[in-house]
């Protein structure tokens, strides 16, 4: 009986399925086979010839009643032809050049402001100026504003960082789009190597009554000088005709030109703590002041701060007193890093936004020393923040200090950091080559303890000791 092609494969793979599971079954479970019937079997299934005087493997019984199927099966299902082997990119762009591919079309400026942005967005934490972002740009003026046209923004300002060592940038959004979500965008742009949003900063001063002899970080005033030690204050404008600090004026910058100055006694203050002289002597009295003026209304942002930052850099200060808080914010992270890479000390205002408040920055980066206050009577003034970040504690609370034009009793961490500043400033004029990392070593070995049993969250180390820190050799 004739059968057609499509039946005869057809029963081929059934008989070959049966068989084949057949086969396997005799070679392993029939005690009857012998080794060599084994072998048979094994190469009866190869389409070899078996037993003497087989025609060919397509008719050759196998031991123990088993049919095998002719070879032909194997020509009924041949192979896939070989695929053609892969060559390595490098290696075909040796023989045959890879075409480059056409440009992508040129994009109308500010077409990629509606784009989806490369990484998600995130929400912004703390204060910050709600149309404007801070890029740093690994190019020249010409990129910086192919990066403004591409994303919509305005170059509101751009100078070089030397302690970021890039060009940064203040880009502004004309269109209302958040500031989470220009950053996100940003960060599509190989040229942009930092972003950030532009945090604002605020002082730490808080109201005060009553006035005591700041002397209790055991430094005695004829021993007091700090001359020479060039000290950074990055704070309000200053009051430079005050006699307890105008002949300790060695150098100004305005972060801020052209903003009308209204205030001038928070600045006077920290300088005339560190510095002060006569009636107001400060803590380092020989000390000489590199005034940056950054804040106005009490308030700063991250772009003025880093100007005011990169300038005291440049005057080879060996401190810098940043009396103020804020966010953090990756910039400020590495312009302060940076800083500590020069062995510059900086010293910083733990915050004045009480226990459950964030922690507050710049004194909770590495390489900073966050100061809180205390009173008369060594106790955490009330309004401070609490934290692992505080290093050291300073007398800050109703300290008598110069301001514009005359005297007051000030509280804040921003006048206890400045009594630390001019106590650092003492140690460095003691021994002109104590590094940053002397002096922070220095200060937490020497410090009395206050509050729990050893660094705490409270006071950190303790009260400095000005005396005892340079009793250290």
């Amino acid at each position: 009986m004739a059968v057609s092609a499509g039946k005869a494969i057809a029963l081929l793979v059934a008989a070959a399925t049966i068989v084949a599971a057949f086969a396997a079954s005799a070679q392993t479970n029939d005690p009857s086979l012998t080794d060599e019937d084994l072998d048979c079997l094994r190469r009866q299934a190869a389409g070899l010839d078996c037993a003497p005087g087989a025609d060919s493997a397509s008719d050759a019984a196998a031991p123990g009643g088993v049919v095998l199927l002719p070879a032909l099966i194997v020509d009924l299902f041949p192979n896939p032809p070989p695929a053609e082997p892969v060559v390595p990119a490098a290696s075909r762009a040796t023989t045959e050049p890879t075409p480059t591919p056409p440009a992508p079309p040129a994009q109308p400026p500010g077409s990629l402001a509606a784009q989806p942005p490369v990484v998600a967005p995130v929400a912004v934490q703390g204060a910050f100026v709600p149309d404007e972002v801070l890029v740093t740009v690994d190019g020249d003026p010409q990129a910086v504003a192919e990066i403004a046209a591409a994303l919509g923004l305005e170059v509101r300002s751009q100078r070089t960082s030397g302690l970021l060592g890039s060009t940064l940038v203040r880009y502004g959004i004309p269109d209302g789009r958040p500031v989470g979500l220009v950053l996100a965008q940003l960060a599509g742009d190989g040229r942009v190597t930092r972003r950030a949003p532009n945090h604002i900063y605020d002082l730490q001063q808080a109201a005060g009554a009553v006035s005591y002899a700041f002397q209790r970080i055991a430094l005695q005033p004829d021993s007091a000088s700090g001359e020479g030690v060039a000290v950074a204050v990055i704070d309000t404008a200053i009051d430079e005709t005050h006699p307890a600090i105008r002949d300790a004026i060695a150098g100004q910058f305005d972060a801020l030109p052209g903003i009308e100055i209204a205030a001038r006694d928070h600045g006077t203050s920290v300088a005339g703590l560190i510095a002060g002289v006569g009636a107001f002597r400060g803590i380092a009295p020989g000390a000489k002041i590199f005034h940056a003026r950054a804040f106005e209304g009490g308030k700063s942002n991250m772009d003025i701060i880093l100007s005011a930052l990169d300038w005291a850099a440049g005057q080879d200060v060996r401190i810098v007193n940043m009396s103020f808080v804020g966010p953090s914010n990756e910039m400020l992270e590495a312009a302060c890093a940076a800083a500590r890479d020069r062995d510059i000390v900086l010293v910083a205002a733990a915050g004045n936004n009480g226990p459950g408040a964030p922690y507050g920055y710049p004194a909770a980066y590495d390489g900073v020393i966050a100061v809180t206050a205390t009173d008369e009577k060594d106790r955490l003034m009330a309004q401070a923040n609490r934290g692992p970040y505080v290093f050291v504690a300073a007398p800050g609370v109703n300290v008598i200090a110069p301001v514009g034009g005359g005297q007051d009793l000030v509280t804040g961490t921003s006048f206890a950091a400045a009594v630390v500043s001019g106590a650092i400033a003492n140690l460095i004029h003691a021994e002109p080559d104590r590094s940053a990392d002397w002096i922070e070593a220095a200060l937490s070995s020497t410090a009395r303890d206050l509050g729990t049993t050893g660094r705490d969250s409270d006071f950190g180390f303790g009260l400095i000791d000005a005396a005892a820190a340079n009793s250290i050799e």
